[in-house]
């Protein structure tokens, strides 16, 4: 993409900067206006002035007053005066609409987070996730879902279910993970995984052990944690020991005083 040329700034139009204050200074407080920064030929005949904002709380900002003639004239008129940010000015970030703002985390018992209407994520449930049937295929299916009452209305696409596995497999739920960088085994080995159903069942199972951080969770094959089922408690030899085995101390001596003791002196 290439950059296009600046205009040259006509020149009645650029040398109008008194005609631009004074229409500036009609609808600002002449204390709100600084100098003038300069001219920008915006288009043929078609002048942007720009002044210093002096505006409380607008630092950085600059009033931009459009001036414009027609052809062959000399006379200048005011077509646009607007305040516009500068390089330095502080101003509010992009929007972000509500729905990409809430997290997870920030759901409570009642709120509502609902999905876009054309969410990419879900199609109809007679596509049962995969390539659309045909056409005459399809309204078989649709009808006859409709008729029997079964099924999902909405199911995920291909699209919604490799984004979720890359979201669960690039988490804490993930071989990355640092609690699964040091676990004595992986997921697919241990006892608590509770396999999936369908295709995600390839890469990712329920961990079922109350003693994992993972519990209920989603969890990639090759994910791991501490609570492992082949991590067995050692058993005592000792069936009647019930703790660590005593320690004595052979290197100190307790002092006895016995008051029935009487010393003869020789």
């Amino acid at each position: 993409m290439t950059t296009p040329k600046p205009r040259k700034a006509d020149s009645v139009l650029a040398a109008a900067t008194d005609v631009a204050r004074a229409a500036l200074l009609e609808s600002v407080a002449a204390g709100d206006v600084g100098e003038h920064l300069g001219a920008v030929g915006e288009d043929d005949r078609l002048v942007t002035h720009y002044f210093a904002s002096q505006q409380p709380g607008y630092q950085g900002w600059r009033w931009a007053v459009t001036v414009t003639r027609a052809p062959r004239q000399k006379a200048v008129t005011v077509s646009e005066i607007t305040l516009l940010p500068g390089e330095s000015a502080l101003v509010a970030p992009d929007w972000i609409p509500w729905r990409d703002r809430i997290s997870k985390d920030d759901l409570g018992p009642g709120d509502l987070h609902p999905r876009p209407v054309d969410d990419p994520r879900l199609v109809p449930g007679y596509l049962v996730g995969d390539e659309a049937l045909d056409q005459a295929t399809a309204r078989e299916q649709r009808d006859v879902a409709r008729e029997v009452g079964l099924g999902r209305e909405l199911v995920l696409s291909i699209e919604g279910r490799d984004a979720a596995a890359e979201r669960w497999y690039a988490g804490d739920a993930g071989p990355d993970a640092p609690i699964a960088k040091v676990a004595p085994a992986r997921c697919a080995s241990c006892a608590f995984l509770v396999r999936m159903g369908g295709a995600l069942s390839q890469l990712f199972g329920v961990c079922a052990n109350a003693s994992s951080p993972s519990d209920g969770q989603a969890v990639s094959l090759d994910h791991g944690c501490g609570a492992h089922s082949d991590v067995v408690e050692e058993q005592s030899k000792d069936p009647a020991s019930t703790g660590a085995r005593p320690v004595l101390d052979t290197m100190a001596w307790d002092n006895v005083v016995d008051s029935d003791l009487v010393v003869i002196p020789r």
